[in-house]
């Protein structure tokens, strides 16, 4: 693991030094903190936005029964990122890399090849016409808002329970996006991709494959500067603002634990046991002069008797409200059901948050403090604190 982590910074760091030498022979565009170092051909026939972030982290969890207080301190993200066009504007990419040991640790598996899981997106997108757009390579799928918006720009510390167990994450394939209108905005997205997650090297003998598709409704229009995907108001939206999504996802022949995310099941004999699981979200987000609200319901079921995969359902609603120092208050609901010998247990958190936003979302400090209810374990009290810098 040491050698590969870092092979993979001296790759990283590397390519950053030959771009600034390429620079010198290049346009570079040094923009205001927070939005990357940019490098344009002086052709205009390539541009490439560099960015990097990390969050700091202390986390304590207080078992309110035994009364055993346990705390650590992490580099809970760190990442590199990479976006911009190739030849023609139309024709534009993303890459970003995972770079912390949280970030990387998931991949030391057979199936992945026993390799860190440093990449997290390696996607190209074309425009081919007015609104519409195809995207082919790995990125997050069109599943639930919470998590579609960035691990950068989110209202608490962390996503959600609800996230944590139902969302479907990333996968390898190719996706269709449209969108139409504008006082009232309607969006689709439709992926067909792999079915067993990102960086996944030795493929499902089943041979399954993944659905997923996505509808979102914006009846006052469109949000400033893209608002509904970022957690709090920070465009104070001068009038209401709101979208609502539905999604639905099929991933046929799963033999992960979550589909996507998780375990692989197998059988006493070691061979994989498949099943074929359906997901669905419905998801809304609310803005105006600071205030903001964002809920989300989850539900996931097999196609068979279920034997150790993550079925269940789960609500989460919060709330905030936004002061003219940037300083934010908020409040958030969780609760989740576990299914018929599901490995999701039933828990009911409750989180409240503050956040000072030094310069938005690129420069925060955000704290929480959450009490989960577990009916079948002891209670927790989690305090997280938590500062995320991006340039």
């Amino acid at each position: 693991m040491m050698s590969t982590t870092r092979s993979i910074r001296k790759i990283a760091f590397g390519l950053l030094f030959l771009l600034s030498l390429s620079s010198y022979s290049q346009n570079l565009s040094k923009d205001t903190f927070g939005k990357g170092l940019t490098v344009t051909a002086k052709d205009s026939s390539f541009n490439l936005k560099m960015g990097f972030r990390f969050q700091t982290l202390y986390s304590g969890v207080n078992n309110l029964e035994s009364k055993n207080y346990q705390d650590k301190m992490l580099i809970r993200r760190s990442r590199l990122k990479f976006d911009g066009f190739a030849f023609d504007p139309s024709i534009r990419f993303k890459i970003e890399l995972g770079l912390s040991n949280r970030d990387q640790a998931s991949g030391h598996i057979l199936e992945s090849g026993n390799t860190s899981n440093t990449i997290l997106d390696a996607v190209v997108k074309w425009q081919f016409a007015n609104n519409w757009s195809l995207w082919f390579g790995q990125t997050k799928l069109p599943g639930n808002r919470e998590r579609l918006i960035s691990s950068q720009k989110l209202q608490f510390v962390d996503r959600s329970l609800i996230n944590s167990k139902f969302n479907i994450d990333r996968g390898k394939g190719i996706q269709l996006h449209h969108k139409c209108g504008t006082g009232f905005v309607f969006k689709q997205a439709l992926a067909l991709s792999i079915g067993e997650g990102r960086n996944i090297i030795i493929p499902n003998p089943s041979n399954g494959h993944e659905v997923t598709g996505r509808l979102e409704f914006l009846p006052l229009g469109e949000f400033k500067s893209k608002g509904d995907y970022f957690g709090a108001d920070l465009m104070r939206e001068p009038s209401p603002k709101l979208a609502i999504g539905l999604a639905a996802d099929f991933n046929g022949h799963a033999v992960r634990e979550r589909g996507v995310l998780g375990s692989f099941i197998t059988d006493a004999n070691g061979d994989y046991v498949t099943n074929n699981l359906t997901t669905y979200f419905v998801d809304l987000i609310f803005k105006h002069n600071g205030y903001s609200v964002m809920s989300e319901y989850a539900s996931r079921s097999t196609g068979k008797t279920n034997n150790g995969f993550a079925t269940g359902n789960g609500l989460v609603i919060q709330t905030g409200y936004l002061l003219d120092s940037n300083w934010e208050f908020a409040g958030r609901l969780s609760e989740i059901n576990g299914g018929k010998r599901s490995t999701i247990n039933n828990i009911t958190e409750y989180t409240f948050g503050i956040s000072r936003y030094v310069v938005g979302h690129n420069l925060k400090i955000q704290s929480d403090f959450s009490y989960q209810n577990i009916p079948s374990s002891d209670n927790l009290l989690i305090f997280r604190f938590q500062t995320e810098l991006a340039f």
